[in-house]
């Protein structure tokens, strides 16, 4: 085999530029069959996106002869159930962050991989874009220095469909928890990707707004490896104009910070800011994707193992159900 041909088990609004083309836009691969339940949206997705298959049933995509690799697209809640029964026919998966409703969940997926062999990439794409590769080597060439301390801060204002049963990202049951744990998996994936292994960590969750039932505030702290230490602080019920998104790293020679959805680094170095622009990609996650061909072809290494994936997990549970380590 040198192409992978994939099918997609969900057709969301994120996948109509985020992932969805890029599939067919990395050399060796190619989207051949999408599933979305609603049969007329599904094949107009199809025709829109030059599709040949398309389905209302996720099993029938994952069984289809012509399809080799699953990607995941879906509410977390059946991200364990597709990625098992796509591993159960020796078909590898890419599954949508956050991997699933728990980490039990993301444990047995895990466990299953291993055990048949069958490959499983999780989408934490953010670490094969530009921007994140060169805060890697700023860190790395220690530009500024011995890192010391690391804080993110994310404020959005309450704002929106609040919803449960039409915003499955704000019902617990779907999603794992509320809007934490759609953007925290970004940011927190970061964190080890750049600074290594937590050695204990701890938080707290709240709900002050109360306007629906998942949490609207969290914060919690890290010890990492080298001596680092880690808070972060979310919101998601500020005030109306009052938006912030800040990943600050402090060393002892200066700081670097930027924003986890924007698109430029702030360099401090003995007090001269430099700011490095990034040009928007045209499709998140196709970077990581000419990353997950190779590796699902035998060529490469895992660019976003679960065993990566579960560290984020395990610290966004503590903070949010209380799970101290």
């Amino acid at each position: 085999m040198n192409t992978i041909r994939w099918g997609m088990i969900g057709c969301g609004s994120v996948t109509e530029q985020k992932s969805g083309p890029a599939f067919s836009k990395v050399q060796g691969s190619k989207l051949v069959a999408v599933m979305r339940r609603d049969a007329q949206k599904v094949k107009d997705y199809a025709s829109r996106h030059n599709i040949p298959y398309y389905f209302t049933d996720a099993n029938d995509l994952i069984q289809h002869p012509e399809v080799d690799a699953i990607y995941i697209a879906t509410p977390p809640k059946y991200h364990e159930d597709y990625a098992i029964a796509a591993m159960k026919l020796g078909k590898p998966v890419y599954v949508e962050k956050p991997m699933a409703l728990d980490v039990a969940a993301c444990m047995r997926m895990d466990e299953y991989s291993k055990k048949t062999g069958v490959k499983m990439v999780i989408a934490h794409y953010r670490r094969a874009l530009p921007l994140f590769l060169e805060v890697k080597r700023l860190v790395e060439s220690n530009a500024i220095g011995k890192i010391k301390s690391v804080h993110i801060e994310m404020l959005k204002p309450a704002s929106g469909n609040f919803n449960p049963s039409e915003n499955w990202r704000l019902d617990p049951s779907m999603a794992g928890g509320g809007y934490f744990y759609d953007l925290a998996p970004h940011q927190l994936d970061l964190v080890f990707y750049f600074f290594g292994n937590a050695i204990s960590y701890e938080g707290k969750a709240s709900n002050q707004a109360g306007l629906y039932q998942a949490e609207d505030t969290v914060s919690g702290t890290i010890q990492l490896e080298n001596e680092i230490t880690f808070k972060g602080d979310w919101c998601f019920c500020a005030p109306n104009g009052v938006d912030k998104d800040v990943f600050e790293i402090i060393g002892t020679e200066g700081k670097i910070s930027f924003p986890v959805f924007g698109h430029a680094i702030t360099l401090v170095q003995n007090g001269v800011e430099n700011i490095i622009h990034f040009d928007p990609p045209m499709h998140n996650q196709q970077n990581l994707i000419a990353q997950i061909v190779p590796y699902f072809l035998g060529a490469e290494k895992n660019p976003c193992s679960a065993e990566d994936t579960l560290q984020s997990m395990r610290v966004m549970e503590s903070f949010v159900y209380g799970n101290k380590k």
